[in-house]
């Protein structure tokens, strides 16, 4: 089998610890310039005039030399360039440093806080900050989190490295825990295991559970429960440990059994999505535990966030938005 060969070494830097778009020029086409191509490829999806970035210089080939407007079109030709990120809505919160050595960070990351760049999250994501706050440009996340869900996140300090750490969430070798907090139901008998089949679909902002074998599998047991301040239902505290990790599983289970995570503007139904610079009424759900052995060193891992859900604190001021 015949090896393939990596791309070249990215000859810009990172930008606000964003690394530079990276795109090969098809096998064929019918452009007669690289510019020709970048236009027509580019045009839909990069903020300003794609031919505009090529005229100024801003394209540039593995030599870091700049791509002329009228340079030929050449099949496999690697090209580099930044895209101008859309304006982002600073997230007031510290990434906390939970753990670091020659190999990893833990991190512990705020709601309301991507943990990669993607869409309209670019700067503000947790690894283009930690990049940026550590001098470690080639930071990698080894996993993810949702942006309205806070915790701990794991990335990895050597590319060479990454995909060892990859794969202890792939194979299942990494025991999380999880805490939430939603509506108490004395009835909703705990602890117990749910499965089910939960499918996610592009563009659409839900997951689904269908029939057929179970792909998610979630352990939840009760950690608590308290009256709600003023009366209503009480609220209950939730410990989750997910056996699998599929998109919104937890998420999805705690409203298929009736107690949805308070806060969440997906499950039951589809609400408002939450606005850049809405911080208020966060998702009361943090992954607050990782314990691993590391794959590298061997060393066994335990790590727990030092966050804790607003509205188990105090119900009064997450209900109020503060």
């Amino acid at each position: 089998m015949r090896r393939r060969t990596p791309p070249p070494p990215p000859p810009l830097p990172q930008r606000d610890g964003v690394d530079p778009v990276r795109l090969r020029l098809p096998a064929d086409g019918p452009w007669a310039t690289v510019r020709e191509h970048l236009v027509e490829r580019l045009s839909g999806a990069a903020a300003g005039s794609v031919g505009a970035m090529v005229d100024a210089g801003g394209v540039v080939t593995a030599d870091g030399r700049p791509v002329a407007p009228d340079a030929p079109y050449r099949p496999g030709l690697y090209v580099w360039f930044h895209r101008d990120p859309p304006p982002e809505v600073p997230v007031p919160f510290p990434v906390e440093v939970v753990y670091r050595d020659e190999h990893i960070v833990v991190a512990d990351k705020p709601h309301f806080l991507a943990t990669t760049p993607r869409g309209g999250h670019v700067r503000q994501t947790a690894l283009a900050r930690l990049r940026t706050e550590l001098g470690l440009p080639a930071l990698g996340a080894a996993h993810r989190l949702d942006r309205l869900t806070a915790g701990l996140v794991l990335f990895t300090v050597r590319p060479e490295e990454r995909g060892a750490y990859q794969g202890l969430f792939r194979d299942r070798l990494v025991r999380k825990e999880y805490e939430a907090v939603a509506v108490h139901d004395p009835a909703l008998v705990l602890p117990r295991t749910v499965r089910s089949r939960i499918v996610k679909e592009r563009g659409v902002l839900a997951a689904r559970e269908t029939d057929g074998e179970p792909n998610a599998v979630t352990r939840v047991e009760a950690a608590g429960h308290r009256p709600r301040p003023g009366g209503g239902p009480g609220l209950g505290r939730y410990r989750l440990v997910p056996a699998t990790g599929q998109t919104h599983q937890l998420r999805v289970h705690l409203s298929t059994l009736g107690v949805p995570i308070l806060g969440d503007p997906l499950y039951p139904e589809v609400t408002d999505p939450v606005a850049p610079g809405d911080f208020r009424r966060p998702l009361q759900l943090l992954a607050r535990g990782l314990d691993f052995t590391d794959p590298v060193t061997g060393r066994e891992h335990r790590f727990r966030s030092g966050r804790t859900l607003t509205a188990w604190e105090s119900y009064a001021d997450w209900a109020g938005g503060r």
